[in-house]
């Protein structure tokens, strides 16, 4: 009884002492250190909550589909865009899961919808923290923490992130699993631990199911690093390799294996594939298709010059030029000498080194993850570079922390110089594109960025050694002015439609095309604000024309003559609703479907505007679903009440023979009148 009790009465001391290491750092920390990390947390959660709902329901297609989801388990499940599980959405669900668990728990509104993705900001910069703390602790507790907290400020002042976090796109969710992946591969380091590797696999295994093929871009990042750098001898290495692997196949198997074996007429029709089924998707339209182009995927370029939606031309300088670069470089360059640099100054330490682990993590995450979006030929928006953010952010924090701890040593000292002057010119040069948006803050930064570098070099006199750490401190300052500020004006935007862009309002989504750096044609600003005709949401309220299909077209291209879905037309960004005639005559239906439309947008738009299920023919990519002969038997049962035409029978789904001969051969059949200015057929009132 007497050790019972004393056991129980030590317990709660222990249980103090561990919340005040969790919540004030360590006894070797400075004092304000944890607090700082506390602080960039609350400030990250309260910037990206903020006036979250001015974007309405952002991107309606996917908006859509977690309006389903809390109406039938079903269709949250395969992550379907009606309720009525006719098509899914060209996407695996993970994303769509955490966005209906929120709706079902606070109601479906704009704000619940786009909660968890600006939590999951708060999340990623926590797991960027704490995976460089980790790899930095031989550089000491202060250190290691100021650059922990570097990265992790770096991560929330991305403007990429900014967007991305605040948008109900699946990218949020998986940045955050990569990130989680990064920081469980870290954790497995020190004892070779197969538990945390395998947690990492299985935050890979669900990364799959946020974005497919995407999601595993960083694997061989994270198995290179386990494998050189995990503190247990190699065949337990290369036994814990095969664990994540068998981990990571679980964790995304699972869901490809259930849709597999679900009977397909009990299902819906997996969106964005040629034959209805997930794989056709991983190596098609979602995978390989991606890359090489085809299978639907039509939006990259080769050679000459694409829309900024599409990314521009192919090649080394993509990241840096167009959307791109606004989006993403800011920091990059800084990156890359941190990356570089930083290797050359932990030289021939152990492989083992938990510095060098970091480097070699972050630094393969950010090369493959790079040239895979710098060579893919097939669709590919600029919007996807927030899987960049956490790669730029850790080699800016670990090379940085590096360096400062060298700065003893020229190489050191030069190495902060560059990082600084590198940072100042090239965000000069990206603020230079749009001139009128605070004209003074590119020479704020220049200026300051390039004398705090130059003081950083001058510092290297014995005598004026101070100097060295007051540049870093200012060239650390202005460096960041430039994204942060790009960040914020970011989050003050309306966004809607397929494609956003980051940037105040009227600043982007100019339909600038890839090739050249900023100042060229297809450099940022390369047209004016407002002149976008491929989709992109134009930051607010300048947007011209319909949000762009898959393979490069547009809703107006394809004359749906419906209300484009989520495409920016007014003020505030408010996208462009259904008609009161329409919508009353949809939701005073009782049949399965209220409606059939071509293609997923429109359908989407409807179903957001009248909380009714709606048939999506084609669905996002000109799928073969439903085959005329399924849709007669539809009509038949009496499971649509009415047709709603596009006009030329194409509509989001791009022209499909499909669409087209069911446009034809409802209008061979029935009476049409006209509701709201759209064409509209009743289904039920016989042929």
């Amino acid at each position: 009884m007497t050790d019972r009790g004393d056991r129980a009465h030590s317990g709660a001391p222990t249980r103090r002492r561990a919340a005040a290491r969790l919540f004030l750092g360590e006894r070797e920390d400075a004092r304000w250190l944890r607090p700082a990390f506390w602080l960039l947390l609350v400030v990250t959660a309260v910037v990206y909550l903020w006036n979250l709902s001015e974007s309405g329901y952002a991107n309606s297609f996917y908006a859509a589909a977690v309006q389903a989801g809390t109406k039938s388990w079903e269709a949250f499940f395969f992550g379907s865009l009606d309720s009525s599980n006719f098509i899914t959405v060209d996407k695996p669900p993970a994303s769509l899961w955490v966005m209906v668990i929120s709706a079902r728990l606070f109601g479906f509104s704009s704000f619940s919808l786009l909660l968890p993705q600006a939590l999951m900001a708060v999340g990623s910069v926590a797991l960027v923290w704490g995976t460089v703390r980790r790899t930095l602790v031989r550089l000491g507790s202060s250190t290691a923490n100021v650059g922990a907290l570097l990265a992790g400020f770096v991560v929330a002042a991305t403007p990429a992130a900014a967007l991305m976090f605040r948008f109900d796109n699946p990218d949020a969710l998986l940045v955050l699993l990569m990130t989680a992946g990064a920081y469980c591969t870290v954790r497995a380091l020190p004892r070779g631990s197969w538990k945390w590797i395998a947690l990492a696999g299985v935050a890979l295994g669900f990364a799959f199911l946020t974005k497919m093929l995407q999601g595993l871009l960083v694997l061989p990042a994270f198995g290179i690093v386990y494998l050189i750098a995990a503190r247990t001898t190699w065949p337990k290495r290369i036994v814990g390799l095969l664990i994540a692997a068998g981990s990571l196949v679980v964790g995304a198997g699972w869901w490809v294996l259930a849709v597999a074996l679900w009977p397909a007429d009990a299902r819906p029709y997996i969106g964005g594939s040629t034959n209805n089924t997930v794989l056709d998707l991983v190596f098609g339209y979602n995978g390989l298709g991606r890359i090489f182009g085809g299978s639907g995927n039509g939006g990259g370029a080769t050679g000459g010059t694409a829309g900024s939606s599409f990314g521009g031309s192919t090649g080394l300088d993509r990241l840096f030029s167009s959307e791109m670069g606004l989006e993403i470089s800011w920091l990059l360059p800084a990156a890359l000498v941190a990356l570089v640099l930083g290797l050359v100054v932990v030289g021939r330490r152990k492989l083992s080194d938990p510095v060098r682990a970091g480097l070699v993590l972050w630094g393969g995450w950010l090369i493959v993850t790079g040239l895979v979006f710098s060579y893919m030929s097939g669709t590919i928006h600029p919007y996807y570079t927030v899987a960049l953010t956490p790669a730029i952010a850790g080699l800016v924090g670990t090379g940085g922390a590096l360096l400062w701890h060298a700065r003893d040593r020229m190489r050191g000292r030069m190495g902060l110089a560059a990082m600084i002057g590198v940072t100042a010119f090239w965000g000069w040069c990206l603020l230079n594109e749009n001139p009128t948006w605070l004209p003074w803050l590119r020479w704020v930064m220049l200026a300051g960025g390039l004398l705090s570098a130059i003081a950083v070099i001058v510092g290297s006199v014995p005598s004026l050694r101070k100097l060295v750490a007051v540049g870093v401190l200012a060239g650390t300052l202005f460096g960041l002015t430039g994204t942060t500020a790009y960040a914020v004006a970011t989050t003050t935007v309306a966004h809607t439609g397929s494609i956003p862009s980051v940037g105040p309002s009227g600043s982007s989504g100019s339909g600038m095309g890839g090739g050249g750096m900023p100042g060229g044609s297809g450099g940022p600003g390369g047209t004016a604000p407002g002149s976008d005709t491929d989709g992109s949401d134009s930051t607010g309220s300048d947007s011209a024309g319909p949000p762009a299909l898959p393979d490069g077209t547009s809703d107006a291209e394809s004359g749906t003559g419906l209300p484009a879905g989520g495409d920016a037309t007014g003020g505030g960004g408010e996208s462009a609703s259904t008609s009161s005639a329409l919508a009353k005559l949809l939701e005073a239906t009782d049949t399965k479907w209220a409606a059939a439309v071509d293609g997923s947008q429109s359908a989407a738009q409807l179903e957001l505007d009248t909380d009714t299920a709606v048939m999506a023919i084609g669905g996002w990519s000109s799928d073969p679903t439903p085959t005329l002969a399924e849709f007669e038997a539809d009509v038949a049962a009496g499971d649509i009440s009415y047709y709603i035409s596009s006009g030329t029978g194409g509509g989001m789904a791009g022209g499909s023979s499909t669409a087209s001969a069911i446009s034809a051969w409802v209008a061979a059949n029935y009476s049409a009148t006209t509701v709201g200015g759209q064409t509209v057929y009743d289904l039920s009132s016989g042929e």
